[in-house]
């Protein structure tokens, strides 16, 4: 097997414009592993710190005096890399390394192995002779965090082509709908200026009801059947609106306040009416209780946990026990290293827990997800929809395609 014989790091800058690390690992001195780590806008209480005091040179700096302790190691060899990492850093969120530097270092290891093995990355990741493509979700209308004053409260509007049958009809389907909700949006308001938030959706001076009825009628004026052939989800992050004190949800954009039992009513006129495929993080990262109620609700619905779950097994087996969720999100930075995430996902699959491995908003144009996702058999792949950081791992998908051990959609 490869060993490390070489360990780099480098400053660079995600898709806002932030600082991040870039690692090169090197196996058998000529297998070269790359990664760049992303980092959220709506990050959850008990994720991944991204760097020390926020300061990505420090991550470098600590790579620097440690890499020799990395040299040697097996590439393939996950939980070794996983506990030299734990080593520098026994902290429950990687404060004193950073998560960024787990994520980079973990899978730029297993990307080596992967070019020493001469197989594909999810190859590597995975014991399994055959594999399911996830559908691609995208974000088509954007506010919150991920966009301006004026746009809507709710974060994300999103869209999934549950009934194509292929991942290119998918992709197609997903970048048509995008288009022709611009379109709308011009109609509706002729001095709409094509703006869009972090991930690529559309960011227009609409309250949250508009919003979604705006982007029922693109998939509606494209022939589709909303819940059919074409499906909406929603990303509510409603941490970003909880007001702890108040003990409610404050919608500043739209004038108006829920408590936790309106709070519910609204996410489930919303899934109700919109017939949702998926609605992710409907109240806010605590609110276990609450969550199990719409899960039980909607039993055909992935009521989705983000900050509610943080790609933390141990906060997942808590809400397996709540019944809060039946599907939940895996952000390998939120969990650190790729050891930590693939322990959660073994979780998440030996539970029935739906996974929908996920983009962050804050990106770069490495696609190792687009593999994480196929190995780690998750239902969705939320990757946005245009803009380079987001179509990298939508065409790598395509590249993936074609290769025989895929066979077809996953079943959602």
């Amino acid at each position: 097997m490869s060993k490390i014989t070489s360990i780099e790091g480098r400053l660079l800058y995600n898709s806002r414009g932030s600082k991040t690390i870039e690692i090169d690992i090197i196996s058998d001195n000529k297998f070269l592993g790359r990664v760049c780590a992303p980092s959220g806008a709506s990050v959850g209480k008990y994720e991944a710190v991204s760097f020390p005091n926020g300061n990505p040179e420090e991550s470098l700096r600590i790579l620097k005096e440690y890499s020799q302790k990395f040299i040697g190691l097996e590439a393939s060899d996950l939980k070794s890399i996983h506990d030299t990492l734990r080593s520098l850093d026994d902290s429950s969120n990687y404060s004193n390394i950073g998560g960024a530097l787990a994520f980079s270092v973990t899978i730029a290891s297993m990307e080596s192995a992967s070019r020493a093995l001469n197989q594909p990355l999810y190859q590597t990741l995975s014991s399994r002779s055959s594999f399911t493509c996830p559908f691609p979700l995208g974000n088509i209308l954007g506010g919150g965090a991920h966009a301006g004053p004026g746009t809507p409260d709710i974060q994300e509007i999103l869209i999934c082509a549950i009934g194509s049958k292929t991942i290119r009809e998918a992709v197609e389907t997903n970048l048509s709908v995008h288009k022709e909700l611009r379109n709308v949006l011009e109609k509706e308001d002729p001095n709409f200026t094509n703006g869009r938030g972090d991930e690529g959706g559309w960011a227009p001076k609409l309250n949250n009801e508009k919003a979604l009825e705006v982007s029922a009628i693109a998939i509606e004026n494209l022939g589709f059947t909303l819940g059919k052939e074409v499906s909406l989800g929603v990303d509510f992050a409603s941490s970003t609106q909880w007001d702890e004190k108040k003990q409610k949800y404050l919608y500043e954009r739209a004038g108006f306040e829920n408590s936790p039992d309106k709070q519910i009513e609204f996410a489930a006129k919303i899934i109700e009416k919109y017939k949702l495929v998926y609605a992710e993080d409907a109240v806010h990262e605590e609110a276990f209780e609450d969550m199990a109620e719409l899960t039980k609700k909607f039993p055909k619905t992935m009521v989705t946990g983000d900050d509610l779950t943080v790609t933390n097994k141990n906060i997942l087996k808590k809400a397996i026990e709540s019944k809060s969720c039946n599907a939940s999100i895996l952000k390998v930075n939120q969990a650190g290293s790729l050891y930590d995430a693939l322990e959660f996902a073994e979780v998440a699959n030996k539970n029935n827990i739906k996974l929908i491995t996920s983009h962050r908003s804050g990106e770069s144009v490495d696609s190792h997800i687009a593999h994480i996702g196929l190995a780690t058999q998750s239902k969705m792949l939320k990757v946005g929809i245009v803009g380079g950081e987001r179509v990298a791992k939508l065409n790598e998908l395509l590249r993936l395609s074609e290769h025989g051990l895929i066979c077809g959609m996953a079943e959602i």
